[in-house]
Order: structure tokens, then C-alpha cells, then sequence
């Protein structure tokens, strides 16, 4: 009920307090000694670093921050790949005494430019000879910039850059740092005891679906006692160099990668980075026990094993058919039949343990966050003894609200609070937290912090949900996507969306009809999952993605997947009409943030004729395209 306040299952532990990011990596390097804590992509392998030596470069790298002149909490922006650069830069920043700023490397150079110069950033540091391109494009207009760090240095020219700006590379700036002191412990220890729980550790910029980022200002507090809270939650997580096998492809930019970083090395495990492009042939080398992903890779995962059934031919066909239906029918928790166990177990050994070894054969669980994960995948997964733990938060919560434990999972669901985190709703079912995760503010933006945090510490998050009769908590969408027709009744449009974006053939589907008589859907096909199926639909398959989206047989799929997500709707929250649109949202386009949130505004914007054919009276209406789409009534 509204008002009531959710907190974590009795039988949880206590929050982790008091504790600064630098504490972390101190506290492992005594704990634990791992040779192959931290790896870097290289060729086709990966080069390691133990947690001894992580610990002294990072030391390196603050003290020659420092020696650059950079004080205590002066900002530091980082155009940075997800790796070991990225770690050992940001842990500096951290033991240093200075507020690292991440930026997003999909954004548009005028983006960068309002975030660097907004955090009022004195030094960038930039990973590559590409990336220093990028920064001698918008240095020009940053003026408080003085520094520029390189990571790794080919030896190409570099760059025109203003006078005013020094480029040094990471390995000077370490030598620096070595060369500053006599004793080098006895500095570290003056930085390190200069440095509170409540000091902020990051500004994280949030891409934003509206207007310009917001800096989200978080303590070393928020992210350490998220972190570590998160990770003791996590049963048989084994610690040390033998113990977990974790592999990183998502956004050091983001919290929720950074945030599992910080606990993965504070329980002294080895983490193998890569890039969301190699994934697929890293998986098999690293052979993972666990790792964090967000819902749109799983679904790719999922379209790939269904492409690769459709592919099939005779008996493969038949079996792997056979073996997804099994997947399809199974339930999380609820108690199954002799009959279906004995088909689930030779499911298992014909496809399922096939599917376990694409993803390295090893894997305990699936972290993932970022977005809604259908309970439908998350059943067909577990029937594959794959286990996913849905999580939310935001940005602003550091970023854990809330998450399911491999014991207490319950699909559909984003789990129970973490300890020490607070939870209600509010009475039209806003999401409002409380707790040593809640942010500090929104940097130099205190109207927008007070129209978020009340006066005893509730933040908003702006996202609508509920509670299971077990105290379970679910998201149902985001307060500022409701949107009312003209019959007066209000549309959630993101249950339809993430049904739809569900299914294979689907990359994106957007939901459209403020002030219309009813809800009509822009849907973005995947032009490989398209193509796929033509071609078993004995269609012309490489024609332009276009005309093969006005193939009878194609619109007609199309549809029954529109009706299928329609199934126990609100009649008035179905969609009537849809466009199939032969376009992919992309970030560079400006239709997706960098966490792949697809911005409304612009995107009503760019597929204005779209949507006002949707809702075209004409007689010929179904039959109508535009320039962009094909339009189904």
C-alpha cells in the first residue's frame, strides 16, 4: 500500500558504512593476493595486473596529479575506454583527493564540451591518439583545461592544441608522481587520511531523455556502501584469485559497471575486460562465473539462439524447436511435473548445456541492470540452469535500489531493497528511496536537487511501480512517459514497449498517442532477424529492408506480434496502428542516450509524418507508407 516503507529481508545483513573508495583497494591488497586481479585486452589474450601492483600505479598516478598542481577536489574528466587505463586513472583521482568526471565516448563533441566545462574540469585525460583528436577539437572551448593526459601513446603526430595546454602521457605523469617524494607511503598515507566517506568521489553526468545532463554529485559513501552491500548479498560468491571468474564489457561511464568494479576488487576476484564487439569470442577464453549485462545484450543472445534454430534443417531443427518450447514453458519457483522434468533434463543435454557453453560454460549468474529484463527471458533462461538477478536503481542511488537474490528470485520483478535502503510509494506509486545511496545533489543545480530530495531525505527516481503480495517490487514505467489520451484515460506506455522490444524480430518499439483517440507504435525492426525470416518464409530476402518490410507475410508477423503484446492490456492502452520503420535508433543519431533510453521528444520530432499517418482517417489508411515507413491499421 501507499506510504508503507520496504526495507531489506530480515534475514540480510547490515549495510557496509563508512568507507572510502581507496579504502576498498587497501583493505583487498591485505586480504588477498591475486596475480591476475585486473586484465587487459591485448591481441588475442590478456595482459595482467595483481592487485599489489594496480595499488602502486594508481598511488603513481595521484601523486603526479597532485604534482601537476591539481588540489583537493579540483575535477578531473576522463575520455577513457573500460579497462584497465580507466581503473587505474580513476583510483588515482580517488586516493588523490580529486572528483573524476567520465564522459561518455558516444556523445557529440558539443556534449563533451557542456559536460567538461560545466564540472569546471582542470585536467582530461584521454585513452588513445583517436581520443586526442576528439579532445583537440573541444579544448579550444574549455579554458579552465591545462592539462591533457594520454594513456597510451602510439607515437603519431599529435594534434594543434591551445599554448595554454600541456600534453603529458600516463606514463610521465607516474614518474612524476614517483619523483615528487622522498617516501612515498608516507604521502599516500597524508593523501589517503585527508580523504572522508562523505567527500564526493564522481560526478556522473546523466544522459537525460530531455535537455542537458545533470551532474550527479556522489560521495565516496554512496558508491562504497552500494557496492559492497550489493556484493555480500550475492550467495557462494567466492573470494580471492581462485575464486570468481568475472568478465566487464559494459561502461565504466556508468555507475552500475563502476560500482560492481569497486566490489569485484574489493573481494579480490579477477576481471577480465573486453568490448561489447568481442564479447562473443571472449566469452568462450575467459569462460566467466559471472558477469553484469543489461537486457538488450540477453535479448540478442536470445534472438541468436532463435535465428539459429530457424536456420536449421531436419531433425537439429526439430530438436532445437522442440527444446525452446520446454525453455518457454518453464517458471521460476514453481513446482513442475514428473513428465516435464524428464523433458527439461534431456532438453538440457541436447541444447540447453550448448547455450551454457556460448557463454563460457561456467557462468553462476547474470547481474543486469539498465532496464526492464521480460520475465519470459529470464524463465527461458533459468530453464537453462542460466540464472539472471535483475537489479534497479538509478544514476542518482549509486546505483542500487533494489535487486533479486539467487535464493529470493522471482522473474518480472527487479527483487527486494538492499540493507540500509528504504523504499515506498508514493500515493500515485512514485518510487521515492531513502538511505546511504541517495546522492549528495545535482552539481550546481540546487532547484533541481530540492524538486527531487524532501527536506528528510525521500528522492523521487520518477519511475511508477509496485509491490507483490511478497514484497517484491516492480517497475511499471516512468512517471514522465504517462501520457493521456483524448478520452481522458492515462497510457503506460513502456509495458507494450518492452513486450514488443522483446521479441527477436523487434530492436526498439515506441509507444505514441498523447492527445489522440488511441495508442498507435512506432516499431523499429532488427534488419537481420528480418532477413532471417524471410528467407524460411521462401521471401526475397536480400531486396531493400524496406520493400521487404511491405511483404504481406512480414506485416502480417509484425502484427501478430502487436497483437500478442496487446494480450490483458487495458483496451484502452493497446495499440490500434503501428509503423514499421526501416531505421535503427542509434546513439549517434541523438534518438538513444548513451545507456540506450530512447529520448521521446526527438524522436516524435524525427517520425512526425509517421505519426500523423498513424492516425490518418482515410479510407486507404492501411494500406498508407511514407517516406520513412509502412504504416499497419
Amino acid at each position: 500500500m501507499p506510504g508503507s516503507i520496504h526495507t531489506a529481508p530480515a534475514e540480510s545483513g547490515d549495510a557496509v558504512l563508512g568507507k572510502t573508495l581507496p579504502d576498498l583497494l587497501y583493505d583487498a591488497v591485505d586480504a588477498y593476493e591475486n596475480p591476475r586481479a585486473l586484465n587487459q585486452p591485448e591481441g588475442e589474450g590478456w595482459t595482467p595486473l595483481s592487485l599489489t601492483d594496480f595499488q602502486t600505479q594508481a598511488e603513481e598516478v595521484a601523486l603526479g596529479l597532485r604534482d601537476l598542481g591539481l588540489e583537493r577536489q579540483d575535477r578531473v574528466a576522463l575520455l577513457l575506454e573500460s579497462d584497465v587505463d580507466f581503473c587505474r586513472v580513476d583510483m588515482g583521482c580517488l586516493i588523490g583527493g580529486l572528483i573524476d568526471v567520465p564522459v561518455y565516448l558516444s556523445t557529440s563533441p558539443e556534449q563533451m564540451t557542456y559536460v567538461i566545462d560545466h564540472a569546471e574540469a582542470r585536467a582530461l585525460v584521454v585513452a588513445d591518439g583517436e581520443r586526442l583528436e576528439v579532445a583537440a577539437e573541444i579544448v579550444p572551448d574549455l579554458p579552465r583545461v591545462e592539462t591533457i593526459i594520454l594513456c597510451n601513446d602510439d607515437g603519431s603526430p599529435r594534434p594543434e592544441l591551445p599554448h595554454r595546454v600541456d600534453v603529458l602521457t600516463l606514463d610521465e605523469v607516474r614518474e612524476r608522481g614517483r619523483a615528487s617524494v622522498e617516501d612515498v607511503s608516507r604521502a599516500i598515507q597524508d593523501l589517503r587520511s585527508q580523504i572522508q566517506p562523505d567527500d564526493l568521489a564522481t560526478l556522473i553526468y546523466t544522459s537525460g531523455t530531455t535537455g542537458q545532463p545533470k551532474g550527479v554529485m556522489l560521495t565516496h559513501e554512496n558508491i562504497s556502501s552500494n557496492a559492497m552491500t550489493a556484493v555480500q548479498e550475492l550467495e557462494n560468491f567466492e573470494e580471492g584469485a581462485d575464486g570468481e571468474v568475472i568478465i566487464s564489457f559494459l561502461p565504466l561511464t556508468h555507475v552500475f559497471a563502476r560500482s560492481l568494479h569497486y566490489a569485484f576488487m574489493a573481494r579480490g576476484v579477477s576481471v577480465y575486460f573486453t568490448s561489447p564487439d568481442d564479447l562473443v569470442s571472449a566469452l568462450p577464453k575467459v569462460q566467466p562465473t559471472a558477469f553484469a549485462s543489461v537486457p538488450r545484450v540477453l535479448q540478442k543472445v536470445y534472438a541468436g539462439i532463435q535465428k539459429k534454430i530457424t536456420e536449421m534443417e531436419g531433425l537439429q531443427k526439430t530438436v532445437g524447436s522442440w527444446a525452446l518450447g520446454v525453455a518457454r514453458q518453464y517458471r521460476l519457483g514453481e513446482q513442475t511435473g514428473l513428465f516435464y522434468d524428464l523433458q527439461k533434463s534431456l532438453a538440457d543435454s541436447l541444447v540447453f548445456s550448448k547455450w551454457r557453453q556460448a557463454l563460457g560454460g561456467r557462468v553462476k549468474y547474470i547481474v543486469v541492470g539498465g532496464a526492464a529484463l521480460q520475465a519470459d527471458l529470464a524463465n527461458t533462461l533459468a530453464a537453462a540452469n542460466i540464472t539472471t538477478l535483475q537489479g534497479y536503481g538509478l544514476t542518482e542511488t549509486s546505483p542500487v535500489i533494489a535487486y533479486s537474490r539467487p535464493s529470493r528470485n522471482k522473474p518480472g520483478t527487479v527483487g527486494e531493497p538492499l540493507p540500509g535502503v528504504e523504499v515506498r510509494l508514493a500515493d500515485d506509486g512514485e518510487i521515492l528511496t531513502r538511505g546511504p545511496h541517495v546522492m549528495k545533489g545535482y552539481y550546481k543545480a540546487p532547484d533541481k536537487t530540492d524538486a527531487v530530495i524532501t527536506d528528510d531525505g525521500w528522492f523521487h527516481t520518477g519511475d511508477i511501480g509496485e509491490f507483490d503480495e511478497d514484497g517484491y517490487l516492480k517497475i511499471t514505467d516512468r512517471k514522465k512517459d504517462l501520457f493521456k489520451l483524448s478520452t481522458g484515460k492515462y497510457v503506460m506506455p513502456q509495458p507494450i514497449e518492452n513486450r514488443l522490444g522483446s521479441e527477436p524480430l523487434v530492436d526498439k518499439a515506441v509507444v505514441v498517442g498523447n492527445s489522440r483517440k488511441f495508442c498507435a507504435a512506432l516499431i523499429f525492426p532488427s534488419e537481420d532477424q528480418v532477413r532471417s525470416k524471410a528467407r524460411t518464409q521462401g521471401l526475397d530476402a536480400d531486396q531493400p529492408f524496406e520493400d521487404l518490410l511491405d511483404e504481406p507475410e512480414i506485416v502480417d508477423l509484425s502484427q501478430s506480434l502487436v497483437d500478442k503484446a496487446n494480450e490483458g492490456m487495458d483496451h484502452w492502452s493497446t495499440v490500434k496502428r503501428f509503423a514499421l520503420i526501416p531505421d535503427e535508433l542509434t546513439i549517434e543519431s541523438g534518438l538513444l542516450t548513451p545507456t540506450l533510453k530512447i529520448k521521446r521528444p526527438k524522436i516524435r520530432e524525427a517520425y512526425a509524418d509517421e505519426i500523423e499517418a498513424l492516425y490518418d482517417e482515410a479510407p486507404s489508411a492501411a494500406t498508407q507508407t511514407t517516406k520513412k515507413a509502412r504504416i499497419v491499421a
